[in-house]
């Protein structure tokens, strides 16, 4: 990407599975219910959360299920609010989704490497909405980043949910993301494992 003088640099935030007007999200019957009293609360903290963080130049990459049981009117009136150049890795959920004007466009899966402002090299991403036992290229140290699962699959040293279950309902930059790798292979590898990771971060 081209820097501009003057401007604010560029940082890549990740997220996934925000069911935008989804009320089921909050029911007893789920294994996690989301602590929220109304979906309209709920709407309106991930809309906070989301822009307390990304600046309208920050790239988002959102990596399914947008919005789930609520008109297409409402998916829109949240999606517009929320500020970044955003991209939409297709999930199971995307009736509405579909619908709305991404400006990355709309992918299955994708592959890229991401270097914001302070990152020591590139860091390469396969994509998903489902967690893959494997994917291109993880022999090379690729990293797989996944949604679908809301929390329930422990990360691993080269693969984690950045869903906003798993995250605090905000969206994750990289170095976090490389950060919590690193506690995960420190644990599983020691720490030769996490120093390999940290390069990175």
């Amino acid at each position: 990407m081209r820097s501009v003088r003057g401007a604010l640099p560029v940082t890549t935030y990740l997220t996934s599975d925000t069911h935008v007007g989804h009320a089921g999200m909050m029911s007893d019957r789920m294994a996690r219910p989301r602590p929220f009293a109304s979906i309209e609360e709920h709407d309106e903290f991930l809309v906070s959360m989301w822009n307390n963080r990304i600046r309208p130049g920050d790239r988002v990459f959102h990596l399914g299920d947008f919005a789930y049981g609520c008109s297409l009117a409402h998916a829109r009136s949240v999606f517009d609010r929320l500020a970044g150049h955003k991209t939409l890795i297709r999930g199971n959920h995307e009736q509405r989704g579909e619908r709305l004007p991404w400006e990355g466009g709309i992918h299955d899966v994708l592959r890229l490497s991401i270097q914001d402002r302070g990152m020591p090299a590139p860091v390469d991403l396969w994509l998903s909405h489902y967690a893959h036992i494997t994917w291109p290229d993880a022999h090379r140290g690729r990293i797989h980043l996944y949604g679908h699962s809301h929390g329930s699959i422990p990360p691993t040293a080269r693969s984690c949910d950045v869903g906003v279950d798993a995250w605090g309902f905000r969206p994750v930059t990289m170095p976090e993301v490389m950060e919590l790798l690193a506690d995960v292979a420190r644990r599983e590898g020691g720490p030769a494992a996490a120093a390999a990771l940290a390069e990175a971060a």
